[in-house]
């Protein structure tokens, strides 16, 4: 701890400024790296260096990579950003992780880089949608070495998007042209119908709530690349999914984590057996700072099991990893 300097590409993004934060409290050092140099040099911390790069330009990123021992790409949209940073990181030889919850993004970087990382460690979705549901699934399946389906229920109490989500959501809508996705089958689905809307009965005192069922996360993507599930379906709360796609709906504030509480509710069915695990926590965007933290101080650790372009509950102790969010994240089952 304290030996390792982390390039934060992104890094005065909401998003972004958690993760600087949390791997500063962690005693990393932090090359804060971005576009805008003023917006690097507004940063609220003076023991960060400061290196303006932009995925236009290679080798400003290897200027900005140089002396990093890992890179974490906070910037979206990450349709955008994914590749180019990738490929600066492996050619500066160090780890990547991003907290893409692109579903585009996420299914590129396992497509194109899969044959390309070689002995290096590419982690996609390192983060609350993507990372943590597939530590949830892989957690719950235990010794089982399949099942039959995966179910990640996300109840947020609200959800003011940052606009690197807005940004987001206008790629993906772009690039689905008009169309969803869901995961099914053992193969990504696009659809054109409209989303069910159902009840779901979260753990008290949540109780039953209105959900969207099929409502597609990061997580169809990261828990089928390493686990044997034919169908693995997201939903989130009805409440919350309107908001986040409301217009008038407030971004968040910048100052520190917001009241937001969520709640994630993962049942893994095998046979006529089920098994069920559930994660606690506030603020989507600042729990995953230390979702990706974590995951990179066990990278440069060596704490893996795999290396590659892997997700969380590939490379990871799932329990151990979860274990270790407390308290910040309960995790129950």
């Amino acid at each position: 701890m304290g030996t390792y300097d982390v390039a934060v590409f992104g890094a005065y993004g909401h998003t972004g400024r958690f993760v600087v934060a949390e791997l500063r409290e962690r005693g990393f050092g932090v090359l804060a790296v971005g576009r805008d140099e003023a917006k690097l040099r507004a940063l609220p911390w003076t023991d960060v260096e400061i290196r303006r790069a932009s995925v236009d330009d290679p080798a400003s990123l290897d200027r900005a990579f140089a002396g990093a021992d890992a890179v974490i790409n906070a910037a979206g949209p990450f349709a955008d950003t994914a590749a180019p940073v990738i490929e600066a990181a492996l050619r500066a030889g160090v780890p990547y992780l991003d907290v893409a919850a692109e579903l585009e993004a996420n299914m590129d970087t396992f497509t194109e880089f899969a044959g390309r990382a070689g002995g290096a460690t590419v982690v996609p979705a390192m983060a609350f949608f993507g990372g943590l549901g597939d530590l949830m699934v892989t957690a719950a399946m235990g010794e089982w070495t399949s099942a039959d389906e995966a179910h990640i229920a996300y109840a947020l109490s609200s959800w003011h998007p940052t606009e690197g989500t807005r940004a987001a959501g206008k790629v993906s809508r772009e690039r689905r042209d008009g169309k969803r996705i869901r995961f099914s089958g053992g193969r990504i689905e696009r659809r054109e119908d409209a989303l069910p809307e159902l009840d779901w009965d979260f753990p008290a005192p949540l109780g039953t709530r209105a959900v969207l069922g099929e409502f597609t996360m990061a997580d169809v993507v990261t828990v089928p690349s390493h686990l044997d599930i034919p169908e693995v379906t997201t939903y989130m709360t009805v409440d919350a999914a309107r908001e986040v796609v409301t217009p008038e709906t407030p971004a968040p504030s910048s100052d520190g984590p917001s009241s937001q509480e969520f709640v994630v509710d993962v049942v893994v069915r095998s046979g006529g057996e089920e098994r069920r695990i559930v994660a606690r926590g506030q603020d989507i965007y600042a729990i995953t700072a230390p979702l990706v933290v974590e995951a990179v101080q066990r990278v440069l650790d060596g704490r893996v099991k795999a290396t590659g372009v892997v997700s969380a509950g590939e490379i990871f102790d799932a329990p151990d990893f979860l274990a270790a969010l407390a308290p910040r994240i309960t995790v129950t089952g």
